[in-house]
């Protein structure tokens, strides 16, 4: 059996056993590159590890330790509470509130899946109390932090820049831009299907749980006063813990630190894109500033730096070094380039990586995705930058899927609703978006700039 074959195959593997156990894979990384590395490749412990992404493990830290800061002075809930006040009681606007908050945050660099955990709790109470679907709610919150999750300064669209380098067309403002309108267009059209269905309905969404007798059939919650609390209670359902979240929305002081903090995300912005700065380092001394000003954060915004991702994110591209070394990347693409068209062969990868995301980590379905797509398109008549971001896009729309985290999220948070209906209607919804969603992002970015 050649080298590319068994590396990829160890891939798959790796994938497969992250997906039916709860294994995060950059170990499953870490061990497929010392197995392959030394006892196919024959590679000494140097020579394995030279993949190690080293820029980007400090830039993950950085961001991650900033927004952990963030979070524990209170500037994340009042980003939350600032945009739920906006709408003024004027309940339809309030999942576009919501769903710019989410985008706010992953765009400053929260990761999707935290940020989606401290918004949908608000955004499903509220449906709950207002008698809205949670479905496009839910939905809402999701495409929200997918929106923002590709920006500049974000971990998912810093893993796409440093992964592609200075690939010809491709630009990270045009990943971001892609990435935000792509995600808002699909929000936009999933209000819309779910408004219409439901008014064919007369008003009533399927699946809603009468929170007096159980039966299915919708049942309006009680309407709010613009003042009190909105509270989303913690229950379990199967085996998903619902998450917990309180937005006290009586007018909360802003605190120096807060301040601070605001002004430290905005100069972190800056400082990447206008002066090009380390935005890692920039991230440290930021959030080192703040917590030494409340000193009781220091050590709980260390234990808040994603190490998950940094984990996972580290194995895996150490581990695609070794494919590359193996030559199955490029064996790979030729392999895709035989259909006899690059622009079929993006289609291909697209949606492979709607597919496999749906079930797995979208960011290594990305990490593994881009490097195979790069020799793709060298050489060729297809737009480079706006394949990087079809695939990129493909990984991510399809996480409203209950098997992963945002849309368990989702499911897990939903109220008045009857719960086995409710995880059919979100699979069902997510089998469309895994169906086209990779489809039309090939086709809305990639096709017309191809031509």
């Amino acid at each position: 059996m050649s080298p590319e074959l068994i590396s990829i195959l160890a891939l798959f593997a790796m994938v497969i056993i992250a997906t039916v156990r709860p294994i995060n894979i950059g170990i499953l990384g870490f061990i497929g590159t010392f197995l392959v590395g030394t006892l196919v490749l024959g590679l000494d412990e140097k020579q394995m590890l030279a993949g190690f992404p080293a820029d980007l493990f400090l830039t993950i830290v950085g961001v991650t330790y900033l927004f952990a800061v963030a979070k524990l002075n209170g500037t994340v809930d009042l980003i939350v509470d600032r945009g739920v006040r906006l709408v003024r009681g004027r309940t339809a606007l309030v999942p576009w509130v919501l769903f710019g908050v989410a985008a706010i945050l992953t765009a400053m660099g929260t990761f999707p899946p935290a940020a989606v955990a401290l918004v949908a709790p608000v955004a499903l109470s509220f449906a709950a109390k207002h008698g809205l679907d949670p479905l496009p709610v839910g939905m809402t919150v999701v495409y929200g932090a997918l929106a923002g999750s590709l920006s500049p300064i974000s971990v998912l669209g810093l893993l796409v820049s440093g992964m592609v380098g200075d690939t010809p067309g491709f630009s990270p403002m045009v990943l971001f831009v892609t990435a935000f309108v792509y995600s808002t267009l699909i929000a936009i059209l999933t209000q819309l299907f779910f408004s219409w269905k439901n008014r064919l309905r007369g008003g009533a969404y399927p699946g809603a749980a009468d929170s007096s007798t159980g039966d299915g059939g919708a049942v309006p919650g009680p309407r709010v006063p613009a003042t009190g609390n909105i509270s989303v209670g913690g229950a379990e359902q199967g085996s998903v813990l619902t998450l917990t979240q309180t937005l006290q929305t009586p007018r909360v002081r802003t605190t120096p630190a807060q301040v601070l903090t605001l002004l430290a995300l905005l100069g972190l912005a800056v400082g990447a894109m206008v002066f090009h700065l380390d935005i890692g380092i920039l991230a440290l001394v930021a959030g080192t500033l703040i917590a030494f000003i409340e000193k009781k954060h220091l050590t709980a915004a260390v234990e808040g730096i994603s190490w998950s991702t940094i984990l996972l994110v580290a194995g895996m591209i150490t581990y695609i070094s070794i494919v590359e070394e193996a030559g199955a990347i490029e064996w790979v693409a030729n392999g895709i380039g035989s259909l006899g068209s690059p622009l079929i062969g993006v289609l291909v990868l697209c949606v492979m990586a709607g597919v496999v995301s749906a079930f797995a980590s979208s960011t290594a379905v990305i990490a593994i995705s881009i490097p195979m797509l790069l020799p793709l398109i060298q050489d060729s008549p297809v737009a480079g930058g706006m394949a990087i971001s079809a695939v990129a896009i493909a990984a991510k729309v399809v996480d409203v899927s209950p098997f992963s985290t945002n849309g368990a999220l989702v499911l897990a948070n939903a109220q008045n609703v009857d719960p086995p209906a409710f995880y059919q209607r979100i699979l069902r919804y997510s089998g469309v978006i895994v169906l086209i969603g990779p489809f039309l992002a090939w086709a809305a970015l990639v096709v017309p700039f191809s031509l």
